[in-house]
């Protein structure tokens, strides 16, 4: 958890200093070279720097151990954190293309924006990249999902910022500056739908359901080898950040001591830690070999998967 928090944190420093020096350079040199999609490009930007305030946040959080109160922890308060940078995306998209539709509609005379325009943008593109390897790169070792959340949010930056230059290129040979406020009008587009994109992600993981449920199939594969343990089933699995927390019953010979099954659910205990990564804790429910109980109505079985 140590490694994992301090991980975290690095990724998040690395994303606030990285963005606000593009923020910064895109705002100013959009203003100076009277480009709108820079500056709007910029815009996004600089919630990129709020986003990472958060993941930076929520990185101390996350790392305290459980309590009275919150007995598994405080891990799931990434997954919230997540959510609140989908907001703040979302947010900024949405001011984005109020702003330039209106401009649109007004019929407000554009200016030709400098050439300086398309350098920074270049340039965005180019510390974007380097963004983007470092978050998916921390991302992809600490299996975080607000920092795949960042990551996602570089890379879709990365394309807005070729999107931006192939509108400054086309305003530059077509010498219409109009083009450079419809290509800001794609811009916040593209920001809205990333922001639905990773508030639909993690409304997945709030509701206790699973992505990749090819798990549960490991789950029955192991179980069935272990001795004495049979026909597993209601097995729920949630996630808690990134790590999972399995639920399930099995049954057992009913004329066994209690000694005799406490050593069976060790051992699909075990059985499941040692071949699944990432588990939070495994809860297992004994019942005798061939109970039927009808109000069972949670939960994978092999019938229903």
């Amino acid at each position: 958890m140590h490694d994992r928090s301090y991980e975290l944190k690095k990724a998040s420093w690395i994303g606030i200093i990285g963005n606000s020096i593009l923020a910064i350079l895109k705002i100013v040199i959009g203003f100076i070279s009277g480009s709108f999609a820079v500056i709007a490009d910029g815009i996004d930007t600089t919630t990129d720097i709020l986003s990472f305030f958060i993941t930076l946040f929520t990185a101390r959080i996350i790392s305290k151990p459980p309590d009275s109160k919150y007995p598994y922890g405080y891990k799931k308060a990434e997954t919230i954190a997540t959510k609140v940078v989908a907001f703040i995306i979302f947010f900024a998209g949405a001011q984005l293309l109020i702003s330039t539709i209106s401009r649109l509609i007004s019929g407000e005379p554009g200016e030709m924006p400098s050439i300086i325009a398309i350098y920074v943008t270049v340039f965005s593109i180019f510390g974007k990249g380097i963004l983007f390897y470092w978050q998916y790169k921390i991302g992809k070792r600490t299996k975080s999902s607000m920092i795949f959340a960042n990551a996602k949010n570089m890379r879709n930056d990365i394309i807005i910022s070729l999107s931006v230059l192939i509108g400054l290129i086309f305003t530059f040979i077509l010498e219409m500056p109009v083009f450079d406020i419809l290509i800001a009008t794609a811009v916040s587009i593209w920001i809205i739908r990333v922001a639905f994109g990773i508030y639909k992600e993690t409304s997945l993981e709030l509701m206790d359901g699973i992505k990749d449920t090819s798990i549960y199939f490991k789950i029955f594969k192991y179980i069935d080898q272990v001795k004495g343990a049979h026909n597993p089933h209601r097995i729920r699995v949630r996630k808690i950040a990134d790590m999972v927390l399995i639920a399930l019953d099995i049954e057992v010979d009913k004329d066994i001591k209690v000694i005799e099954a406490h050593e069976i659910a060790k051992q699909v205990e075990q059985k499941l830690k040692d071949n699944i990564e990432n588990i939070y804790d495994v809860l297992i429910h004994i019942e005798p070999l061939g109970n039927v109980e009808q109000d069972e109505s949670y939960g994978i079985s092999k019938e229903n998967i």
